[in-house]
């Protein structure tokens, strides 16, 4: 499975898009688009939907591929994590908390 950074390096280069043009429409740092692409930093939820737009991609599943990898980021060194996850499952599907 493809991390969301690779999704977007990968159609960025297939759009023949460079960093600093891409950078530039988001309105960040070069440097910081690369950090993404590479897995060394984290979009934010809006930098996502920009990408989406921008790319050409679909926003929903690029969005629930950067969703997952942030749960994924917060549990994935905690023993309980698993349990944690099937708990806030439930609490999401039985009328928990509707943050968005």
């Amino acid at each position: 499975m493809k991390t969301t950074g690779e999704i977007i390096r990968e159609k960025r280069e297939k759009k023949g898009l460079l960093l600093r043009h891409l950078s530039a429409q988001l309105d960040i740092d070069t440097a910081i688009l690369s950090k993404i692409e590479r897995g060394e930093r984290k979009a934010t939820r809006e930098q996502i939907t920009k990408l989406a737009d921008i790319l050409e991609l679909d926003k929903e599943s690029l969005l629930i591929q950067y969703l997952s990898e942030k749960i994924l980021y917060e549990i994935q060194d905690e023993d309980l994590g698993i349990q944690a996850l099937k708990v806030a499952e439930k609490t999401i599907k039985y009328g928990g908390t509707k943050n968005k």
